[in-house]
């Protein structure tokens, strides 16, 4: 007996942060028989943004879709939704955990990013803070990253180049495997 492929959806939400808005959107979810089986969510300036993976049944994930426009309205907000499959696994992958603090310049995120993906290696999350060092108030940015490496890449070999080209650009770093 085979089991029946999930039903997905990404939904996108951006707006003006306020109370509530987590409990309006899981609400709707809800009440149209879904289910969030990931999300990413933060307040950045004044502005809430989230995605959310809904899973469901093709026909409760369509009432969701139709509940879209009256959300938007009631939320006053961008809401952006994209059905979407299961992510294929073409190759073996290895997750590790990237840890990145700098004095704070423009182009960090992108040396990061040029770096892995000239390496074929993706990039599966990541987050970024700006804050000042105590006692000195420094302007220091922080980078944290999932990142997923082909099995066959040579493990020691991409540490050894990641850590001179950190050093390079003046940035403190650290990447181990993630123990799950």
């Amino acid at each position: 007996m085979t089991t029946p492929q999930k039903n997905r959806l990404v939904l996108s939400v951006l707006g003006e942060d306020r109370p509530g808005i987590v409990e309006q959107i899981s609400q709707m979810i809800l009440e149209h028989g879904c289910n969030i089986e990931d999300s990413r969510m933060a307040v950045l300036g004044g502005e809430f943004a989230a995605i959310l993976l809904i899973s469901g049944q093709w026909n409760t994930l369509a009432k969701v879709e139709s509940a879209l426009p009256e959300l938007k309205e009631r939320l006053g907000m961008q809401v952006i939704a994209k059905r979407t499959g299961t992510r294929s696994q073409e190759e073996a992958r290895l997750p590790y955990g990237v840890e990145v603090v700098a004095m704070d310049h423009p182009g960090i995120v992108n040396q990061l990013a040029a770096f892995f993906a000239e390496r074929q290696i993706n990039i599966e999350d990541m987050r970024t803070a700006s804050y000042a060092a105590p006692h000195t108030g420094t302007p220091m940015f922080s980078v944290q990253m999932t990142i997923s490496i082909p099995a066959d890449l040579h493990i020691a070999t991409l540490r050894e180049s990641f850590m001179e080209y950190c050093d390079s650009l003046n940035l403190d770093a650290v990447l181990e495997p993630i123990r799950e």
